[in-house]
């Protein structure tokens, strides 16, 4: 058996380590004073992947891991000898449609000259129908008196129907006539469209050679290189990753009672485990609505105590353009915001800040 004096020693131990480690999590805050809270943080940055637009060959990167860029500077070219060989196919599609649509207005210029013909000669019968039934008119009476034989007023009669045909011909032809311009002006439309469309095919194909040089959409850093000069990647495929070192932040958690009084725009001091002997300021510019490290169940005040809200802290872009050469992701380090704005701040961040 285990005497009894040690297990009185061992319950004396495990109190005072209990004792001890609630002393500990009430004085978490290092001290802090009232309406100041603080938190274990890592610094942060908007992540940019520069994709490709369109499957193909990386032709060559012209950055490396580490190296600083700026917008519109160009990073790595694909190999375009495929879009130039298509462009050229539709350069010379355009200038077959352009042909096309000489050919076409020739083609409504003929066809109006046939209408013309159509018109004189539907008049010319018109003429010759006009005098045709003139003609039949007076056999007509003159055959009533026996004055002409019945063999003229056949005759006449033949002659005016004759005519009458003939006019029906050259109306016939005349219609025809204008169904053919008006096909000829349908051609006309159609072979404009096609050097519309020719035309948006050389632009599409150029948009992809521009966009087959990649460029930095924001100022930054080449954070990896995620393809290599000689891979073939699909559209959408990942070549580089940059970091935008002009939106960088912190961010920490804060529980239930301290998040419910931080507000967007509260001051935060940043300090750093690779340089605490610098304070950096930023600003809260988003709490979570939502708590990151939630209980099972949330029953109890003291449950709800260990709620955990995220907070995020943002480190002024005209500061970071001033040091953007130390300027580094990942660090760790501790945030402290004022949830009081008339509340002090402690010793260790109340030192001039970074400028």
């Amino acid at each position: 058996m285990i005497p009894a004096k040690r297990i009185l020693a061992a319950a004396l131990v495990a109190a005072a380590a209990a004792g001890g480690y609630f002393a500990w999590t009430k004085l978490a805050d290092h001290g802090l004073p009232p309406g100041v809270a603080s938190g274990n943080g890592r610094v942060e940055a908007v992540e940019i992947d520069v994709s490709t637009k369109t499957p193909g060959r990386i032709e060559e990167i012209l950055v490396d891991e580490g190296d600083f860029v700026s917008a519109g500077q160009p990073l790595a070219r694909m190999d375009t000898k495929q879009l130039e060989a298509q462009r050229r196919q539709a350069e010379a599609q355009l200038q077959r449609t352009v042909i096309s649509v000489d050919t076409a207005k020739s083609l409504v210029t003929q066809r109006q000259a046939e209408r013309e013909a159509a018109v004189a000669v539907v008049a010319q019968r018109a003429a010759q129908l006009d005098a045709a039934s003139r003609k039949q008119a007076r056999s007509e009476q003159l055959a009533k008196t026996d004055n002409v034989s019945l063999q003229v007023l056949d005759d006449d009669r033949a002659a005016a129907r004759g005519v009458k045909a003939a006019m029906s011909a050259a109306e016939a032809q005349l219609a025809a006539a204008e169904a053919a311009i008006s096909a000829a002006k349908a051609q006309v439309v159609d072979a404009g469209a096609a050097v519309d469309a020719a035309k948006a095919a050389i632009e599409s194909i150029a948009a992809d050679i521009e966009d087959s040089t990649l460029v930095s959409p924001r100022d930054g850093r080449v954070q990896y290189r995620v393809a290599q000069p000689g891979e073939v990647l699909s559209a959408g495929g990942r070549v580089l990753n940059l970091v935008d070192l002009g939106d960088v932040y912190m961010t920490f958690f804060l529980p239930t009672a301290q998040a419910g009084r931080v507000a967007l725009g509260a001051e935060v001091r940043l300090v750093l485990d690779a340089a605490p002997q610098y304070v950096i300021p930023a600003r809260a510019t988003f709490v979570a609505d939502v708590a990151q490290f939630t209980p099972k169940t949330v029953e109890t005040q003291e449950e709800r105590e260990k709620l955990m809200f995220r907070v995020k802290a943002q480190i002024p872009p005209e500061l970071l353009r001033r040091h953007i050469q130390q300027v580094k992701t990942g660090l760790p380090g501790v945030a402290y915001v004022l949830i009081d704005r008339d509340a002090a701040w402690p010793a260790a961040v109340s030192g001039p800040l970074v400028e």
